[in-house]
């Protein structure tokens, strides 16, 4: 990020619960190894019938990662229409860091495309450029 970003005055944002990010265009939802361990506690499950069930590989950057499977319109294997996130308390890092992702923030245009598609942008409690920043440097995507 730039050294004075474009949103040096923060930027607003609570999330609505619309579901918006959790369904829709296929993609990726990155797991790391101790995301993977906290989701299969909370499903009572071991380790690997959680990976067997919940996760495919995906190669990024040359790299084997985790990503949770999606179900046939993209929607994420943990959303439940009406209700939200079936795992919202232990949600991956990078659900939990939406929407103040680099690739969110390169931009004031990447910005205000992704507000097109989440109610939650550019409303509520507005946070500091200092907590943007941290929050993007651990966005949890590659």
């Amino acid at each position: 990020m730039a050294e004075t970003p474009w949103f040096q005055d923060g930027l607003r944002f609570a999330c609505t619960k619309c579901g918006n990010c959790c369904t829709g265009s296929p993609g990726f939802t990155w797991v790391s190894e101790d995301e993977i361990d906290r989701l299969a506690a909370r499903l009572g499950l071991d380790r690997e019938a959680f990976i067997r069930k919940y996760t495919r590989s995906a190669w990024r950057q040359g790299e084997e990662r985790r990503s949770l499977v999606e179900l046939r319109r993209g929607d994420c294997v943990f959303w439940v229409s009406g209700t939200g996130c079936s795992v919202y308390e232990d949600r991956p890092r990078q659900c939990r860091t939406w929407p103040f992702w680099r690739s969110n923030l390169a931009e004031r245009d990447d910005w205000v495309a992704a507000a097109r598609e989440c109610p939650g942008m550019d409303r509520g409690q507005l946070h500091a450029v200092a907590e943007i920043a941290a929050v993007a440097a651990d966005d949890g995507l590659p």
